[in-house]
């Protein structure tokens, strides 16, 4: 009889990834084998708290049981067509997803970068035929301390240096203005402005929250400019803030919205660019697209993630939840946190870099049983999925006080 084979520990799998695999990440040293709802268990069977929800692609938890049972019915039926034939379950998740942003169309890719690509693209091709820019002429402006993905058009407009050294030549046609400064990106705009493409929340520079106004400056700026108000939504999208949208707290619709992450429900890639008729209408046959950008099972997944939205069951759990963390995360001010920004169960919080960096904060807090992930310097960031209980917060708001004050 054939022994069974024996499961490698979690000290071996990471020594064996080390040289197979490209060293484009640093990850905690943790193996995740299992997980459910808020938790993950490693190879051992230690259980760690999940506070990161893989950056809000698990805004609904691990594994949620509406969603797994939408792909399971789905890949029993149909997984890929590929967009060279129509498919079953395409039209209705383009419809409640048009229905659920208050916009009209919508352009179906896989991944977060693809959706700023898609959206760089039609942005500059409306530029061209509705607003009547010259040719090759359109420009896109940014902000600084964006992070919109690490494709090399992409990081062309990013300030982060890690993400650029060593990838140029990069792509002309953006403008960098500060974040949160309406006269600065007042003064970029010109005739030749395409779009404004900003986040609504810079996630990854530590959950940095615009001033109130910001955002409804913007919208009006881009209106009075004829030029595209594009919002990357990405992370702060689909009831992590407490709202379906982030732009929804200051009540504004931009012209071009662009989802991903939680939209696959942590089960696929799924991402895609909502917009205007006006303005996705300008694509034409064979102009863009991709292999797998809207395949049925995706389609399928991202239908039910719009149907849980729908409910708004999560929005109320991430604004009701959103207070708990942060008047826990205000106690710990002067406690080890010098400060935090927050907005429903998502935050950034600046650790006294005398206690130690973003990353040595996380390890000991991995040693506690709680997952998170540093961003830069001394900050981390806290994005546990939506259906975490009040009793797991604070369990988690406890475990950072006790690392805190070791």
């Amino acid at each position: 009889m054939t022994a069974p084979a024996r499961t490698r520990s979690s000290a071996e799998l990471i020594q064996a990834e080390e040289p197979v695999l490209a060293h484009n990440y640093h990850p905690l040293p943790v193996v995740v084998a299992r997980a459910e709802g808020t938790w993950v268990e490693d190879v051992e069977g230690r259980r760690y708290l999940d506070m990161l929800a893989g950056y809000s692609a698990l805004n609904f938890g691990h594994r949620n049981p509406v969603l797994i049972e939408a792909a399971h019915r789905q890949l029993d039926r149909l997984t890929l067509t590929s967009r060279a034939f129509h498919n079953d379950q395409l039209a209705e998740f383009a419809e409640s997803l048009a229905e659920l942003t208050g916009l009209d169309m919508v352009l179906p890719m896989n991944t977060g970068a693809e959706a700023v690509e898609g959206a760089v693209k039609v942005a500059r091709k409306w530029a061209y035929e509705v607003k009547g820019v010259p040719a090759d002429r359109a420009t896109i402006v940014v902000a600084a301390g964006n992070f919109h993905g690490r494709t090399t058009t992409i990081v062309s407009f990013s300030t982060d240096e890690t993400a650029r050294a060593g990838f140029g030549p990069f792509t002309p046609g953006f403008r960098i203005v500060p974040y949160n400064d309406l006269a600065a990106l007042q003064a970029a705009v010109d005739e030749t402005t395409a779009a404004v493409l900003i986040e609504p929340i810079q996630g990854e520079a530590g959950v940095v929250i615009p001033d109130e106004g910001y955002l409804t400056g913007v919208r009006e700026l881009t209106r009075r400019a004829g030029c595209l108000f594009i919002a990357d939504e990405i992370q702060s999208g689909l009831g992590r803030t407490g709202r379906t949208l982030a732009v929804e707290h200051e009540g504004v619709l931009p012209d071009v919205l662009l989802l991903g992450k939680a939209l696959g429900g942590g089960i696929v890639p799924v991402s895609a660019v909502v917009a205007r008729r006006e303005v996705l209408g300008v694509l034409r046959p064979g102009e863009h697209g991709s292999t797998f950008g809207g395949n049925p099972l995706a389609a399928a997944v991202g239908s039910a993630v719009v149907g849980l939205l729908k409910t708004g069951h999560f929005q109320l759990r991430a604004a009701e939840l959103g207070v708990v963390l942060r008047d826990g995360l205000t106690s710990l001010v002067g406690k080890g946190v010098v400060g935090f920004r927050s907005r429903g169960l998502w935050a950034g919080v600046d650790v006294d870099p005398t206690i130690g960096t973003g990353r040595e904060i996380s390890e000991r807090l991995m040693v506690e049983g709680i997952l998170v992930k540093d961003t830069h310097g001394s900050t981390i960031r806290l994005a546990p999925p939506l259906t975490i209980t009040e009793e797991e917060l604070r369990s988690a708001l406890g475990a950072l006080e006790k690392v805190l004050a070791a």
